[in-house]
């Protein structure tokens, strides 16, 4: 008995090694037979390969799939389930206009068509939009919409810090909450740091406030993978809020921040609110486990009275639904367009789909231009990203690093009629794992002040060109090919 404690002790680390090496092979083994997206799986054999210990806690994190787990299963029925009863009783259909498939296209309107397979996909013809560039502008606009709440708020966003703009915005929630207005915010566990002092000033205020699938190390750590990644607002039914900038000051340029912030958001009126609200209204069934009782104040019949009337449609996507509807949508487009494809996007991790769709549009003659930062906010994510632009270049792509700060907008125009405004990035984490919402705006006029935009933020970029770039040393080379093998897991 001695003998072999004694063995155990000189040979810890071996034993130690034996049993990882069973361990990894078993769940190789595992993970094979899933039959998964083939660059994941490879991404996570390798992880496990070559990195003992860490690579199971790594895939213990972040590998276990939920798309199709009974609590995602069962939430998909119960949304569609309520999505129609909710249609039908407040009538959020709207006729599709007969002009719609000649004014737009075949293309245009294949991605209506796609969208619409979905029954939450609604098109809605009556809206009036505002775009917000950057935080200051957006957070001007909310705090006027917020101080004229009469029936409710409801705000969802992956992130939520109480620094100077946050506790400014729980304190307006508060004495809204106060005065009667049903307040409702739901915010990421992952992505968000509220302290306990707010949390109990927002309680004992009435504000009803509760973390999106809340991680506690000790039952839980597998949900740490699939967040919340949306950014929404509504007020009263008839305002809503969709976009990049979250409730953080790191967002509004007029704090003394270190970094300018560059991001694009989109404040709403008209039917595609009920969009909104319906999105929200799911999460807060799923966060709460309680049916939330409807009636018409949440979605109310009042449309904007606009000259010029927008068509809106709103595309949900996660692990709770059967498709990539953001990524279907996006590639639908892409492959529809004939003139321009503009991306702006704080990370290019794009996935085989959605690269091959750009580079076979660059060299069938597409303008396709892409704005990403200069300097990412994670050294991971902005090698992973730089691993793509050779051969994005070579393929015809033009790649341009915007210099003045931190682009974080999530937006696209394909040719002169569809542009997207929304929170999913161009990479694997918003197509496959978090619960994502963009906005799909067929006008003419939207795309031309979207166009317009993105060539003020290429007047603060600097175009990437194919011979420098290949000049780029060894190490760094390196860098992105290993950043890119972890480009799913990012």
């Amino acid at each position: 008995m001695n003998s072999i404690l004694a063995y155990g002790r000189d040979n810890i680390w071996l034993i130690a090694l034996t049993i990882n090496y069973i361990l990894v092979i078993s769940l190789s083994i595992f993970i094979i037979l899933k039959n998964k997206n083939p660059v994941k799986t490879l991404s996570f054999l390798f992880a496990l390969a070559a990195l003992p210990f860490l690579g199971l806690v790594v895939y213990y994190f972040f590998g276990q799939d939920y798309r199709k787990s009974k609590i995602f299963e069962k939430k998909y029925i119960l949304d569609n389930d309520r999505i129609k009863g909710w249609r039908e009783q407040f009538k959020l259909d709207q006729e599709e206009k007969d002009s719609f498939r000649s004014d737009f296209g075949e293309g245009i309107y294949k991605i209506y068509t796609l969208l619409k397979k979905n029954e939450k996909a609604i098109l809605t013809f009556d809206n009036e939009l505002e775009i917000l560039v950057n935080g200051e502008k957006k957070f001007e606009r909310l705090r006027e919409d917020l101080g004229k709440a009469k029936n409710h708020i409801h705000m969802e966003y992956f992130v939520l810090f109480d620094d100077e703009l946050g506790t400014e915005l729980i304190d307006i929630l508060s004495k809204k909450a106060k005065e009667g207005v049903k307040v409702r915010l739901v915010y990421d566990d992952v992505g968000s740091d509220i302290s306990s002092k707010a949390k109990k000033k927002m309680t004992e205020a009435g504000v009803l406030h509760l973390p999106f699938m809340p991680v506690r190390f000790s039952n839980s750590t597998s949900k740490l993978n699939y967040r919340d990644h949306r950014k929404i607002v509504v007020i009263d039914g008839t305002v809503g809020y969709v976009g990049g900038i979250n409730l953080d000051q790191r967002y509004d340029n007029s704090y003394n921040n270190e970094r300018y912030w560059r991001d694009t958001h989109l404040r709403l009126q008209g039917g595609a609110v009920g969009s909104l609200q319906s999105s929200f209204l799911l999460t807060w069934n799923f966060v709460t486990g309680d049916e939330t009782e409807i009636d018409q104040n949440l979605f109310p019949d009042n449309k904007p009275e606009s000259q010029d009337p927008v068509a809106v449609q709103m595309a949900a996507s996660g692990p709770d639904t059967d498709w990539a509807n953001i990524m279907e949508a996006l590639f639908c487009a892409m492959t529809a367009a004939r003139e321009r494809i503009f991306i702006t996007s704080p990370y290019y991790m794009p996935n085989d789909a959605i690269f091959t769709a750009m580079k076979t549009a660059a060299r069938s003659g597409v303008d396709v231009r892409v704005i990403l930062p200069y300097e990412s906010d994670s050294w991971a994510a902005q090698y992973a990203s730089d691993s793509y632009i050779e051969e994005s270049l070579e393929s015809g792509i033009r790649i341009f690093r915007y210099c003045k700060g931190f682009v974080h907008a999530k937006t696209m125009l394909v040719d002169n009629r569809l542009s997207t405004i929304g929170t999913a990035n161009l990479d694997y984490r918003s197509f496959a794992l978090n619960f994502e919402i963009t906005a799909l705006i067929y006008n003419t006029a939207i795309n031309d002040q979207m166009a317009g935009i993105f060539e003020t933020d290429l007047e603060n970029c600097e175009e990437v060109t194919l011979d420098r770039w290949k000049e780029r040393g060894i190490r760094r080379k390196l860098k992105e090919s290993f950043s890119r093998l972890w480009a799913p897991l990012l």
